[in-house]
């Protein structure tokens, strides 16, 4: 998918829609929405600084007993062990760190690939 914010709801409807055929419920539909939406703006924004010409790459499969989305994009990547901890009170102000909390606060796993552009995210039904 192009490196356009306008893009995110295109794709977490063709996703969440394939949940919601397969049954999962509203609570696990708002996890996932809102892991893949934090996923897919940090690749556009902090992984490929909103360059149009860079790509983020997305894939998922949807199960009746889990779905497992992939994001990567075409940045340098990071380490995710740098990013501060959002819930520290010096850090409480700073906006860094919150989507990758609530990743890992929805999904129940979460793993960066070591080059640090790619997540993987999976949620048990």
């Amino acid at each position: 998918m192009p490196t356009d914010l306008t893009t995110v709801r295109e794709t977490e409807r063709e996703v969440l829609g394939r949940l919601r055929e397969l049954g999962y419920d509203d609570d696990q539909l708002f996890a996932v929405r809102l892991a893949l939406e934090e996923a897919l703006v940090n690749a556009m924004r902090h992984g490929n600084r909103l360059d149009p010409d860079l790509s983020v790459h997305v894939a998922y499969l949807a199960t009746p007993e889990r779905v497992e989305i992939r994001v990567a994009d075409e940045g340098l990547g990071f380490d995710p062990g740098g990013v501060p901890d959002p819930t520290v009170d010096e850090n409480l102000e700073r906006p860094c760190g919150r989507g990758i909390m609530l990743m890992r606060c929805y999904m129940d796993e979460v793993a960066f690939s070591a080059s640090g552009n790619e997540v993987a995210m999976v949620k048990y039904r």
